[in-house]
């Protein structure tokens, strides 16, 4: 069974699963294994019994290799290892109070990222989640200033010291002793004594392969850490004629598990098709290759481009990383690429080159400003070229396209290239291919790689299924479904009634003893069946119209007398069982039950539009945005193959019919796809045809290179058209009857998931970007009990809704029934609130200052203004209040703003 503090950890840090395993495989060991909790527990003897104990629980464990216990735990990049490091120290912490920690980077770029991470209010702080180090924040001590670190784990805090190795090996070399073994005022004693006799030392070293044979592991040694936790992508020491793998891993999580789950990239080795190395000069094939590189560059921009496009997810920008074998190749590289002869110059403003030559003085702060913002979009760079510097710790998630250029072996390439390209931009695979890929342009060692790809100690390595116990690792979140208030009111429904693993369990989402109008269980079975009965009333039609016009309607005595004979005929066959002895006054119930009923929902109609006479549909001529689109023309077709799954990829399908009309190569395409017809269409689709061909015409030169890129790429241009397309997709109704099926409709109930207390709707959340996990509730005008929302704009106006709205809440898919359009789709629209006033029922959105103009936003707005328009037709009509539909700006929603305000100022009509 997996423990109550594993699970809370996983949980509040939100662990992928494999973090959690690893976590999990910790707490076995040390459980299973008590002397590796013992620091006195040190002899080599002492030692071999611990790892014959722990080589039972882990079959490839067979040796520290270390003069103390030290486990490795080894994830494919891009996993999560630095989070996994905060996990190991919320745990260890918690569960035996350890408070000392030495962290090791084998590197300055790991060492100030680690530096960063570790520091609270950073973008991937370590320990956002755990909340008692938000009051005792862990003390970080690095490299610089040890020698004056504060006393804070005198009074029982957290001690992270974080080290570079490299920094310690340089004073190494030629027998110094290390400074931090020289003596400091500290307690009258050097500072590497002071961590030497701390009997809680626990040693983490990321990216361990980097300093296993390293001079500055003596000095480990001498540290003498109760434990050693060692995180690394490549368990292996690299030696001829193979490499040497660690013999203390406890957890292997390779890249082929991390593909296959969907936590990295698919990489691919790219060539031409029938391509031969041999016929090259050296000078030739890489410019092939660079070439080559640039081509398939091209073609990710325009996927990537779509895909945003498609899906309203950020733009990402693309860029190429160029590996250069010295400084002087490097800056041959950047000439060559600056030139005219590639591709016209094109990329003389879009290139950097990173080495130990270019990253210093001025100029050498600006390549270094770009290096570092180059998954901005709005940065210009697309190609880097570097040499040797860019390794573990550069976490950009935007590299699609390596191309390397110095001399290595298939496996050196494969795990030295591809780690640097693994990460996904929008942190999870989209199914879309070419988007999830990371393209590697190996020509010449194509076949190689392929190779080496499938030997079984290969870095990217499939895993073999085997079906295991359940071992609970998920977060006990609970899914909870929140009832009306009307229901919690009258008492027929028990609230905040939640379901954990297929098991109900009280939660503390509803209110904790609800002051019911209703007291004996006879007059709460009597009052479900009326809100059955009132239910179907709202769907009953009369002569074309609902039965009951507004539940204001309910009230009349009429329409009482209805509902109290239906709930008669009901109750009766099942007197004996259903009611007492005393027959309740059902009419009294039934009158009650109506009054909390209108007190505490909105009427909303059920809107329909049906057309009545002809439709016609179509696209508006309009101008394309094709300035990403600069495809280059191809010798030949390049073939990819996944490392992976084995799949090949075609980059770019070559045309087999040369077509006489260049608009032809696109206009085939389109013609493929089912909304557009050629008979309807022809004068538009060679219109964006035209466009297409004009642009390419700017920089390509030739009309055979026109033909080639349109052969090549006529498929994917006509993908980005049809999506522009269905921007400007139009359909017309001559006349349309609008048909009002229900007067209103009872409120359904809503589900989420949830953890931890309720909040007060005047708190404001711990941390605002998680808001989205809370619960709040304390409401005395909110149609539920509790509500959550996705950002704070969208509190604070709910506190607005709750001083000056009757009633209000947050509906939820298909209680309004709006459909706005997208393209040639209608997706529903719900808002984000419904209040209801003195004077008028308001549907409203809250949207950020800057997205207001976004063509989604005012389709949205378009379609909601016309449905409260409909629904004011015909609610005045029938004595009630209109409808009106806000927009508003998140910068002008505060506490102190008043709803009638808001309405005069943002009202849609």
């Amino acid at each position: 069974m997996m423990s109550p503090l594993i699970n809370a950890v996983s949980g509040r840090l939100s662990l992928r699963a494999p973090q959690a395993e690893s976590l999990a495989r910790l707490h076995s060991a040390l459980e299973s294994v008590p002397a590796l909790r013992d620091p006195k527990a040190r002899s080599p003897e002492e030692l071999a019994a611990m790892t014959t104990a722990l080589a039972a629980q882990f079959q490839t464990l067979s040796d520290f290799e270390r003069e103390f216990p030290s486990l490795c735990f080894a994830l494919a990049t891009g996993v999560g290892k630095t989070r996994l490091m905060g996990a190991f120290i919320s745990y260890l912490h918690a569960a035996y109070g350890y408070r000392h920690f030495f962290v090791l980077a084998p590197n300055l770029t790991i060492y100030d990222k680690l530096i960063r991470d570790f520091t609270p209010n950073t973008p991937k702080y370590v320990f956002k989640g755990i909340s008692e180090f938000a009051t005792n924040v862990p003390e970080v001590v690095t490299g610089d200033n040890y020698e004056q670190r504060g006393s804070r784990s005198l009074f029982g805090g957290i001690e992270v010291n974080i080290f570079n190795i490299s920094k310690i090996n340089s004073e190494v070399r030629g027998g110094r002793s290390p400074r931090i073994k020289r003596l400091s005022e500290y307690l009258g004693q050097s500072y590497f004594e002071y961590l030497a006799g701390l009997p809680d030392l626990v040693l983490i070293m990321d990216e361990s392969h980097r300093y296993r044979a390293s001079a500055g592991i003596r000095a480990l040694n001498e540290l003498k850490p109760l434990l050693g936790l060692e995180l690394t992508a490549t368990p292996f020491v690299e030696a001829k004629p193979k490499p040497i793998p660690f013999k203390n891993v406890i957890m292997d999580y390779p890249l082929g598990r991390a593909i296959e789950d969907g936590f990295v990239k698919e990489p691919a080795v790219v060539t031409q098709q029938n391509f031969d190395p041999s016929v090259h000069s050296a000078e030739a094939l890489e410019r092939v290759k660079l070439m080559d590189g640039v081509r398939v560059h091209e073609e990710t921009k325009v996927y990537l481009l779509t895909y945003a496009q498609q899906t309203g997810e950020k733009f990402v920008k693309p860029f190429m990383l160029v590996i250069a074998r010295d400084t002087s190749h490097a800056a041959a590289l950047m000439a060559l690429v600056q030139s005219e002869d590639f591709f016209h110059g094109r990329y003389k403003d879009k290139v950097i080159q990173v080495d130990s030559g270019t990253t210093s003085g001025a100029e050498g702060d600006e390549i270094v400003e770009r290096l570092l913002g180059v998954e901005n979009y709005d940065e210009p760079t697309e190609i880097v070229i570097h040499v040797n510097m860019l390794k573990e710790g550069w976490d950009v998630t935007n590299l699609y396209t390596i191309v390397p250029l110095r001399a290595a072996n298939a496996r050196t390439l494969i795990e030295q290239s591809i780690g640097r390209g693994l990460r996904l931009p929008y942190g999870r695979k989209t199914g879309v291919d070419e988007v999830d890929r990371l393209n590697i342009i190996a020509h010449d060692k194509f076949q190689e790689v392929i190779d080496e790809a499938g030997k079984g100690d290969s870095p990217i390595r499939m895993r073999s299924l085997q079906l295991a116990p359940d071992t609970g690792h998920g977060n006990e979140l609970k899914s909870i479904s929140v009832q009306p208030i009307m229901n919690v009111v009258t008492g027929t429904v028990t609230p905040g009634t939640s379901v954990v693993n297929g098991a109900a369990h009280d939660v503390k989402y509803g209110p904790d003893a609800p002051a019911t109008v209703l007291w004996t269980s006879e007059e709460r079975q009597i009052a479900q069946v009326a809100m059955d009965v009132i239910a179907e009333m709202s769907r009953e039609k009369h002569q074309g119209q609902p039965l009951v016009h507004s539940s204001a309607a309910l009230t009349q005595t009429e329409i009482r007398q209805q509902i109290a004979q239906r709930v008669r005929e009901r109750i009766v066959p099942k007197q004996g069982e259903l009611l007492t002895t005393e027959t309740p006054p059902v009419e009294e119930i039934i009158k009650r039950t109506v009054a909390a009923f209108v007190e505490h929902t909105i009427d909303i109609p059920r809107i329909t539009v049906v057309p009545k006479g002809p439709v016609t549909n179509g696209f508006k001529t309009f101008m394309l945005d094709i300035s990403k689109m600069n495809y280059q023309p191809q010798d030949m077709a390049l073939i990819g193959q996944g490392l992976s799954t084995g799949k090949q990829v075609l980059y770019g399908q070559s045309s087999a019919v040369l077509e006489d009309r260049l608009e032809n190569y696109i206009v085939r395409e389109l013609i493929n796809y089912d909304d557009i017809s050629y008979d309807d269409h022809a004068e538009l689709l060679y219109g964006l045809a035209g466009q297409v061909i004009g642009h390419f015409s700017g920089y390509l030169k030739t009309e055979d290179e026109l033909h080639n890129v349109l052969g090549n790429y006529g498929k994917t241009i006509a993908e980005n058209i049809h999506m522009q397309m269905s921007q400007h997709y139009h359909e017309d109704v001559s006349e349309s009857e609008v048909v009002v099926s229900q007067g209103f409709t009872p409120l359904k109930p809503c589900a989420f998931t949830a953890e931890g207390e309720i909040l007060q709707i005047h708190q404001p959340p711990p941390e605002r970007g998680k808001i989205a996990q809370y619960v709040y509730g304390g409401f005395t005008k909110c149609a539920y009990p509790v509500q959550k929302f996705h950002s704070d704009t969208e509190r604070i106006l709910a506190t607005v809704l709750e001083r000056d709205a009757i009633c209000w809440f947050r509906p939820v898919a298909g209680q309004f029934s709006i459909y706005y359009r997208a393209g040639v789709n209608q997706p529903e629209y719900v808002p984000d609130f419904v209040a209801s006033t003195e004077d008028v029922n308001l549907l409203i959105e809250t949207k950020a200052a800057k997205d207001m103009e976004l063509p989604e936003v005012k389709a949205k707005a378009e379609a909601a203004a016309q449905w409260c328009k409909n629904a004011s037709d015909y609610s005045v009509q029938n004595g009630g209040k209109p409808w009106r539909y806000l927009l508003i700006p998140h910068d002008v929603v505060a506490a102190n703003a008043t709803l009638v305000s808001l309405e005069a100022r943002f009202s849609m009509q």
